[in-house]
């Protein structure tokens, strides 16, 4: 399918702006750009600080959600995890009363002005809280070095985690601290070396990772990450980048449609806001895989000022015009 036109784009398009109940990656309100397809509405809402390039793929990710079908689903409802962000450990059961029914936590570890003392206090918080039976990821975000990484995954270790995500920052770098932390049995998950590297399948390729986390807006659609799931030839984990409910529902399709789905979705980001544009947060464990139309009150209560409105226009046209120079189709 060739672009769409611009003016189809923006004639749609609101730009909101959520208040989120626990900083997160440095915020405290979540921007987003929202806009309707011929498929239904769709969300591109890259962070402020990517450059145009960059933020150009998640364009045609939210243009493939709202101008394409998505694949047959295989299931209905996909199963999520709940989000611990760097918070002292004794907000962690606080933040995980907020995810209904989630049996799986994925902590975040490694944060500036955090330290290994402040991660392993947040995990165990998290593992007494959920008991013997939860499951534990942590990710790193690519903010250890190798030694780092092998001192802290042995740490950790007790806390019976699922995986590390991204624990270092390149390819190499993930293939030497998967080779020193076999013997633990630990997974090592991929994350940004897949969604923002210039090739995606390097990763699989280096035998540097275990399983790759896949996010349908960075990765350039659904279909895209579908693509690339099978090409790697690697366990998925479908995640979203601190998506509202319309981004989350595309990340759910991307879920329903893959063959397997051995790893619950790093999807229950709804929990983290105060308010959103719609209901995707997790009931009983899981979400929602169908398309969702964004609540017309909480447009308008949320939308954003002017000035950033204009902002969010205004990237829209430049990534556009990459897309366009670049003959992408999706």
């Amino acid at each position: 399918m060739t672009l769409p036109p611009l003016d189809d784009i923006l004639g749609s398009l609101r730009v909101v702006a959520l208040p989120l109940a626990v900083r997160f990656r440095g915020v405290d309100v979540r921007e987003a750009a929202l806009f309707e397809g011929p498929e239904g509405w769709t969300e591109f809402s890259p962070f402020v600080e990517y450059d145009d390039d960059e933020s150009a793929t998640w364009l045609a990710g939210a243009i493939d959600y709202g101008w394409r079908a998505v694949p047959v689903a295989k299931r209905n409802h996909v199963p999520v995890n709940a989000t611990v962000p760097a918070v002292a450990a004794d907000r962690v059961a606080a933040v995980l009363a907020r995810f209904d029914g989630c049996r799986t936590a994925k902590v975040k570890v490694a944060e500036a002005g955090q330290s290994l003392a402040d991660d392993i206090a947040r995990v165990r918080a998290v593992r007494e809280v959920m008991g013997p039976d939860g499951r534990i990821r942590v990710d790193a975000n690519a903010g250890w070095n190798v030694d780092q990484a092998e001192r802290a995954i042995h740490a950790l270790a007790e806390y019976d985690l699922e995986y590390v995500e991204q624990p270092c920052a390149t390819v190499e770098e993930l293939h030497d601290i998967r080779k020193r932390v076999k013997y633990s049995g630990i997974p090592i998950a991929a994350d940004e070396s897949v969604r923002k590297a210039a090739d995606p399948l390097a990763v699989a390729r280096a035998g540097a990772a275990d399983l790759i986390i896949v996010k349908a807006q960075p990765l350039g659609g659904v279909h895209r990450a579908l693509e690339i799931v099978a090409e790697t030839g690697l366990a998925a984990v479908v995640s979203s980048a601190l998506d509202t409910a319309i981004g989350l529902r595309m990340g759910a399709a991307l879920a329903a449609a893959l063959p397997e789905l051995d790893y619950d979705c790093g999807l229950g980001t709804a929990s983290l806001f105060r308010a959103d544009v719609g209901d995707s947060r997790p009931h009983g464990g899981v979400i929602s895989a169908e398309r969702l139309t964004p609540d017309a009150a909480s447009l308008a209560t949320h939308a954003a000022d002017d000035d950033r409105a204009h902002w969010w226009r205004n990237r829209i046209e430049r990534c556009y015009r990459l897309l366009e120079s670049a003959g992408t189709e999706n």
